[in-house]
């Protein structure tokens, strides 16, 4: 699936405590690796559920795949997909992987699905069988080294475990726009640098990648934000 692009001029949102960001402008093409850098209450998060269609702005606009943020949030929503927000699409501790996986394509099924779905129920579940296969190949994810295979409870996953089933459980929607907050937080080097790469990744295969980070690699289309809520006016791609 072709990814989104994603352009914003002026982009802003106010809160009852200010800004939580503003001045942000960025051009990105589809299949694009976006960073939002910057420090932790730095309304990095604020932007991301913006740019996704989940906060409504306050001033400027942003075009996601073509639709003009705020007016058309839902249909912003419908193309993008949360990866791991935390306190907004956190993975429940107590349930095992399989368990998610299933709930998630259940979910994916009602959503996508119509009436003439009734008629052919067994499909149907090939067709979410071969979904989640697909989103967890992408992510790397083999269910099979795991403790206890698809039946290892989310709380024993290792870090970059857990990051690899949030993403794969928002890629069985197939969207064009992927968001992931917190990146690079509690990740060794090596497992960061797995993380990016991961990334890269879903980039290469088209879909647009939207992550928030506290140090943006390189090659990346990167917005920065700052502890007073601006942003910089222009987001550059890489370090020049």
């Amino acid at each position: 699936m072709r990814g989104a692009a994603v352009v914003a001029e002026g982009f802003g949102l106010k809160g009852p405590r200010g800004w939580a960001f503003r001045g942000v402008t960025v051009d990105a093409a589809p299949g694009s690796l976006v960073t939002i850098e910057g420090p932790s209450g730095s309304g990095r998060t604020c932007l991301l559920l913006a740019l996704t269609g989940r906060m409504r702005p306050t001033e400027g606009h942003a075009d996601v795949g073509g639709l003009r943020l705020p007016r058309k949030m839902a249909a912003v929503r419908r193309i993008s997909a949360l990866g791991p927000v935390p306190g907004v699409s956190d993975l429940d501790p107590a349930l095992t992987v399989a368990e998610h996986l299933r709930e998630r394509a259940l979910l994916q099924r009602r959503f996508d699905g119509s009436p003439l779905d009734l008629l052919r129920p067994r499909a149907q579940r090939a067709a979410s069988r071969a979904r989640v296969r697909t989103a967890l190949d992408a992510v790397g994810l083999d269910l099979a080294t795991l403790p206890k295979a698809d039946r290892t409870s989310v709380r024993d996953l290792e870090r970059l475990e857990a990051l690899r089933l949030s993403i794969a459980l928002a890629l069985i929607g197939e969207p064009r726009l992927l968001a992931v907050d917190d990146t690079d937080i509690k990740l060794s080097d090596a497992e960061r640098a797995e993380a990016w790469s991961l990334l890269r990744s879903i980039a290469g295969r088209g879909t647009t990648v939207l992550a928030v980070c506290s140090e943006a690699p390189d090659d990346t289309i990167t917005i920065r934000t700052t502890e007073e809520g601006a942003a910089d006016a222009l987001a550059e791609t890489g370090r020049a």
